[in-house]
């Protein structure tokens, strides 16, 4: 039955495939000159280029053009690409937040430029700028919609800066060919351009995008083509050592330490589309701390991944199968171990290969290979964890994607159990994406191979959805068995059959103060064949939002649920609290409020609140952020969770806090001062990070960064440690 609706879903989607055509385009001009980047567009040799302009608005309609303009100029030589921006503005009432590197775009002052250079609509390459000339790049993957993966870690050398004048600012970009990946004689590259226009509340585009879809979205580019046909693009050789003295001192376990580290990575470009990535005794002490969140469900939660080396073509590796449900591979466990007492440790990486890219304009090729070190005193073994991965481009942008994962332990240690030696999956996944991002979709069907343990072990999935001005439906479908497993992905559950769907009618009005307004109905099901297909959990949502053309937003929510426990279950996570009974039902419906302000305000400011039952008793939630901006250089910000939970006796009641203050002081475009104190009474514990940052040169930096903690129920220290970490970029 599984095999004929695989079938059947993968034979209906195929029909759904439909064209897009693009009538504007370009062409950029071949120089031999050098253009020096300083943002203020002097060179006589501009005046060759051709004006690309008339932005239409994004936001707050979509159907007039831009009311504050924005030109491009754009020139190729046979090293670099030139990109030259005039930004008109209504004033310079710049929003600012920071001076930091790789910004996100939304509230503040800014233009992006993106380049889709295989003409895919699947993945592309985003440069962007503000008035003060700070930088960011980002990787595009999966078409950009909704679902698509938007990444700031990715970090490539090039130069550009800014200048302001009354009333407009231009800046000027020097971007090395090899900062892309490309074909060989490439006449032509699909483009898009976007920018935010926070004095008034305008963003808009080059190539028009409806409001429904992602003003990312790589559905909706127009052409750049070139004079002449691009050659073959040498990206140099980089290396990227790193040294590493930390001190640290566990003071449950009355132990030191002070360590000194040596490691490195290594890019090496192979032609024009491949890239290998190699890593040596990994150190990641200086990536951003993860924030903490109070869990009150009984199943893990998902933490994005921030490590640069798994960063670039991520999505060749980690988009298989169902992000939430049945995710086959979350690069995240690789580097992290289960001990003796079942508590997830750090588990050192000895080194390891990526390989990932284009081998044709239709075919990309995702390669992983990476090995653990062995840990006798925890009783970890050492593991090999590898990935090869395919992709085929079929249809406008949709793609077929074939993978092979296998996790294989080392060594013949005592405590390595028969079934821990290796996991083994393997699996095919068909992505729709229409070529105007109405209809999304995907099937997949996934398998694992455990020692002694070969049949059945599937996980299968379909969704499907179709998003218009007026009207977004989707449906999904999700199948794990019992005996799927994947040690190197994010399985929630198993033993489940899933459905979802959802169904969204939009309102834009004419006029008023309201940029758009709309009902959502999301009703969620989810049986356990392990039990006769007995239905153990459901969620109804109903949410009415609106959307503000001063770019507020608030919304109201209604929710029904029902969570049958298998097993008894403590929602508070108390040490010694009693556990609600299992092979019981649950009902309970509970209402929430929320509202967003105008994030570009110098107080920016957003919260929800839910109040109703929760299993047996009642629950009473707020969440709450602030941001207070002193721009350019300070940015500080509150946030605070707080849940009551309230249980009839003998059942334990809890007041759950989780308060988060932050501090960002940037003081100038090359020193960055970041702290993050993290309180949650639920982990018994008060984090600090704070971590000092100076990029003395282009993508080289030293970090200094702090880590406290404290247990908060008895105030006492738990864990302390100080890092010193200098890397250096070296391209050869």
């Amino acid at each position: 039955m599984i095999r004929r609706l695989v079938s059947l879903t993968f034979l209906f989607f195929t029909v759904l495939i439909f064209s897009q055509s693009q009538t504007k385009s370009f062409t950029v001009k071949f120089i031999s000159e050098t253009i020096v980047p300083d943002g203020i567009m002097d060179e006589p040799i501009w005046e060759k280029a051709e004006l690309v302009n008339e932005f239409q608005q994004y936001f707050p309609t979509d159907n007039k053009s831009a009311e504050f303009q924005t030109e491009i100029k754009m020139l190729v030589s046979k090293t670099t690409l030139y990109v030259g921006l005039k930004v008109y503005t209504p004033g310079d009432d710049y929003v600012i937040p920071s001076l930091e590197r790789d910004f996100r775009a939304g509230g503040n002052d800014n233009i992006s430029i993106m380049f889709d250079t295989f003409n895919d609509g699947t993945n592309a390459f985003l440069f962007g700028t503000n008035p003060y000339g700070v930088r960011r790049e980002a990787l595009i993957s999966n078409g950009g919609g909704e679902n698509g993966s938007f990444t700031t870690s990715w970090d490539v050398k090039w130069k550009g800066d800014a200048q302001m004048y009354d009333g407009y600012y231009t800046a000027e970009m020097a971007i090395p060919l090899t900062s892309f990946k490309f074909t060989e004689g490439e006449t032509k590259w699909r483009f898009q351009s976007y920018r935010f226009d926070m004095q008034n509340n305008e963003t808009s585009s080059w190539y028009p995008v409806p409001q429904n879809q992602s003003i990312f979205s790589l559905a909706f580019m127009g052409d750049m083509v070139f004079e002449r046909p691009l050659g073959k693009s040498r990206t140099p050789l980089a290396l990227i050592p790193y040294i590493n003295t930390i001190s640290e001192k566990d003071f449950e376990g009355d132990e030191g330490d002070t360590r000194f580290k040596v490691g490195g990575d290594a890019k090496v470009a192979i032609g024009n589309g491949m890239n290998l990535d190699i890593t040596v005794n990994p150190d990641f002490s200086n990536v951003e701390v993860d924030n903490i969140f109070t869990n009150l469900t009984r199943f893990e939660i998902s933490l994005p991944e921030r490590r640069q080396f798994f960063v670039d073509n991520n999505d060749l590796f980690g988009n298989f199968g169902g992000g939430r449900d049945a995710n086959p591979f979350f690069s995240r466990r690789i580097g992290i171990a289960t001990d003796t007492e079942g508590n997830s440790v750090e588990n050192d990486i000895i080194g390891g290969i990526r390989l990932s890219g284009k081998l044709n304009d239709n075919l990309r090729l995702g390669f992983l290979n990476i090995q653990t070190d062995k840990d006798e005193s925890r009783e970890i073994a050492s593991n090999n964890n590898m990935m090869l991965a395919l992709q085929q481009k079929v249809f406008s942008r949709s793609n077929i994607g074939m993978f092979f994962i296998n996790r294989q332990a080392f060594g013949n240690e005592d405590f390595l159990t028969p079934d821990e030696k290796y996991n083994r999956v393997i699996g095919i996944d068909y992505n729709l994406a229409s070529a105007d991002n109405t209809w999304n979709g995907k099937v997949y069907a996934h398998k694992s191979f455990q020692p002694g343990d070969t049949k059945g072990n599937f996980s299968t999935g379909a969704n499907l959805g179709r998003n218009t001005r007026y009207w977004s439906i989707f449906s999904d479908w999700v199948y794990v068995d019992e005996d799927f497993q994947s040690d190197l992905g994010f399985i929630r559950r198993k033993d489940i059959v899933k459905g979802v769907a959802s169904i969204q009618r939009r309102f834009w009005p004419k006029k008023g103060p309201i940029n758009n307004h709309g009902l959502e109905v999301f009703p969620v099901i989810i049986w356990r064949p392990g039990l006769d297909f007995q239905k153990t959990d459901h969620t109804f949502n109903a949410n009415y939002s609106f959307e503000m053309k001063n770019l507020s937003e608030f919304g109201v929510e209604f929710s029904n649920r029902f969570i049958f426990l298998t097993d008894s279950f403590d929602p508070t996570g108390s040490d010694d609290g009693l556990e609600l009974p299992g092979n019981q039902g649950y009902h309970f419906n509970a209402v929430s409020f929320g509202y967003q302000s105008n994030r570009a305000k110098v107080l920016a400011f957003e919260g929800e609140s839910s109040i109703g039952r929760f299993f047996n008793g009642d629950r009473f939630s707020i969440r709450g952020e602030a941001i207070l901006r002193l721009q350019p250089k300070v940015r500080i910000g509150l946030n605070v969770n707080y849940d009551r939970i309230s249980l009839p006796e003998p059942f334990p009641s809890a007041d759950l806090w989780l308060i988060s203050p932050t501090a960002n002081i940037t003081f100038s475009k090359s020193i960055f001062w970041s702290t993050i104190f993290q309180y949650s009474n639920q982990r018994d514990n008060l984090g600090i990070n704070s971590r000092l940052q100076w990029r003395f040169a282009p993508l080289s930096d030293l970090f200094i960064v702090y880590n406290d903690n404290y247990a908060v129920n008895i105030f006492e220290p738990k864990f302390r440690s100080i890092n010193l970490k200098l890397t250096y970029w070296l391209n050869i």
